[in-house]
């Protein structure tokens, strides 16, 4: 047990509980120990019923799958890149970004979206790959399956394809929300800045995670971790990603 929990140390803290709380509260799901519904939001459960833990929980089902890999890779990029010794910061804008999520969600989800259970793991998912698409070094490329290499920065808009190949128009659309607000974190926090103050964490925050001081331009949108490689053009390469499937949707549905 004390080699696992070392383990779990070295994983920075952030991703450490998203991780945790994705494997936790799917496997809790897979194996039958809590109602799959129970975990899902429903709009009419959250603000009649008190069920407020919804808020929480329907950012974490989906389904055992590569997702996991890539949820795991693409968040200790962040917190290992641009985020380095920032994670209250990342904490902080996370919130906003699941809140802004929800609130997205509205226009594009079905008429039984008060009272169907709802997972936004990814559109959760493709918020986040989206930011950290977008600050990757220049010239950073990735592969699908070895198959096809391009600039990562077109990562969400490939996977934003997969779900319309295996949604239909249908589910890409539901997808949308994930990558405006991440393009909207993105333009708002780090391209443009107008709105990197209101995503400084507070002081208790930043102070529980031992934040550095300073902004969060002083490491730099290039400053990514590992796992992104740079590919010189006509080089051969390893896959950089798996595969990307389903969308954040109805829970029960094909896609979850």
């Amino acid at each position: 047990m004390d080699p696992v929990l070392a383990e779990l140390r070295k994983i920075p803290p952030v991703t450490r509980f998203l991780t945790l709380s994705l494997i936790g509260f799917t496997g809790a799901a897979r194996l039958n120990l809590v109602f799959r519904g129970r975990l899902g939001y429903v709009q009419n459960f959250v603000f009649f019923k008190y069920e407020f833990w919804r808020l929480y929980t329907s950012f974490f089902i989906g389904r055992y799958s590569v997702l996991f890999i890539f949820d795991f890779r693409t968040a200790k990029q962040l917190e290992n890149g641009p985020y380095a010794l920032k994670a209250g910061d990342l904490v902080w804008q996370l919130f906003f970004a699941a809140a802004a999520i929800i609130l997205a969600s509205y226009p594009v989800t079905p008429a039984s979206f008060p009272v169907q259970p709802i997972s936004f793991f990814h559109l959760f998912l493709l918020c986040i790959v989206y930011l950290c698409s977008m600050l990757t070094p220049p010239g950073a490329q990735t592969s699908f399956f070895g198959l096809i290499t391009f600039p990562v920065q077109y990562l969400p808009y490939v996977m934003l394809g997969m779900d319309l190949l295996e949604g239909g128009p249908a589910g890409a659309i539901r997808s949308i929300p994930g990558a405006i607000i991440g393009h909207l974190w993105w333009w708002g926090v780090w391209k443009t800045r107008t709105s990197e103050a209101k995503g400084e964490a507070p002081k208790w925050l930043a102070k529980w995670f031992g934040d550095r001081s300073g902004s969060l331009a002083e490491g730099g949108p290039g400053s990514m971790g590992t796992g992104i490689q740079v590919i010189p053009p006509r080089s051969r390469t390893q896959p950089a990603s798996g595969s990307w499937r389903g969308n954040g949707q109805r829970l029960g549905s094909s896609s979850n």
